[in-house]
């Protein structure tokens, strides 16, 4: 591995001239924890005794944050309801220091992932959410936000009705770098993005391919990506530039993984506009979701524990 401390250090002071703006589905993600000591005697399922709420930025929120955590001047630019839930988010965007953007719109809840967890287990997932394509005025203000000065555009689609034909074609118009963290049922609006990450099973939904390298390399060449990354999971990373590479995983332990290709889309688009090669660029995507699977729920990961997990698998 040829990342060390003082790479790592020299790459994040990097970061600190770059201002990204992340366009997509903010997504409220709400944790109630408790524990179960008894089944319900209504029905056979447990009882959880509440003990405390959390509540995180989920979706493009997430890659927000994880820009926000390492450094870059980050803005956020998505769609809200005109309700509780906007506060939430919008009290988050204010403490992570992210700019926001988020337009509100009151035909939808603001959408919301709500997760039941007890003894470190996720018991139940209940989503509020509206998957209708944005429209009317409320395009028209996206549209407009988006005009703003930044290095570089991440779009995260999660395929609640943000990412859509009229958003991409102005994307395009402004001949940024933009990355895409996408859904397969939208992939044809990402023809000509810079840098896509999906994971395997959102590239197979893609394209039918058995063989994964075909598989890149068709996705590649007919969306005209200039760079493609799939995520493999515990195996790692596969990159597709101008050859072929797999990059192993860094976890240590997994624990969770929502959330990991929201640090991986953030680290890879910060890494390519500061002029940071593939390889590299790839290694520190793999230790950052390393350190991010290694946490309950939504996570990021700060300065401080990228060095320190890098610090470990040297010693390992």
């Amino acid at each position: 591995m040829s990342l060390d401390r003082e790479r790592v250090l020299e790459i994040l002071e990097r970061f600190g001239n770059l201002k990204v703006l992340v366009v997509g589905d903010v997504i409220l993600d709400r944790y109630v924890f408790g524990k179960v000591e008894r089944i319900s005697p209504e029905a056979p399922v447990p009882v959880v005794e509440v003990q405390k709420e959390e509540f995180r930025l989920g979706g493009a929120g997430n890659v927000a944050n994880n820009l926000a955590n390492l450094g870059l001047k980050t803005s956020l630019l998505g769609v809200v309801g005109q309700d509780y839930g906007r506060h939430i988010v919008r009290g988050l965007l204010k403490e992570a220091g992210i700019e926001d953007l988020t337009v509100e719109d009151p035909k939808r809840p603001t959408t919301e992932k709500m997760r039941v967890v007890a003894l470190s287990q996720q018991l139940l997932r209940i989503d509020s959410e509206s998957k209708k394509a944005v429209e009317g005025k409320v395009l028209e203000e996206l549209l407009q936000r988006l005009e703003m000065d930044v290095d570089g555009i991440i779009v995260s689609d999660y395929a609640k009705g943000v990412v859509c034909r009229e958003l991409m074609d102005r994307i395009r118009e402004r001949k940024l770098f933009f990355s895409v963290d996408p859904r397969p049922e939208n992939r044809n609006l990402y023809v000509g993005a810079d840098l896509m990450t999906p994971n395997e099973k959102e590239a197979r939904g893609m394209l039918q391919e058995e063989n994964l390298k075909n598989l890149g390399w068709r996705l590649k060449r007919e969306l005209s990506l200039s760079t493609l990354v799939i995520t493999l999971g515990q195996k790692g990373m596969a990159l597709f530039d101008s050859e072929f590479r797999v990059f192993p995983a860094r976890a240590r332990q997994v624990y969770d993984v929502s959330g990991a290709g929201d640090t991986v889309v953030a680290v890879l688009t910060a890494c390519a506009l500061s002029g940071v090669d593939w390889d590299t660029a790839c290694e520190l995507a793999n230790l950052c979701a390393g350190v991010v699977v290694g946490k309950l729920g939504t996570a990021v990961a700060k300065p401080e524990e990228i060095l320190q997990s890098l610090e470990e698998g040297c010693r390992v």
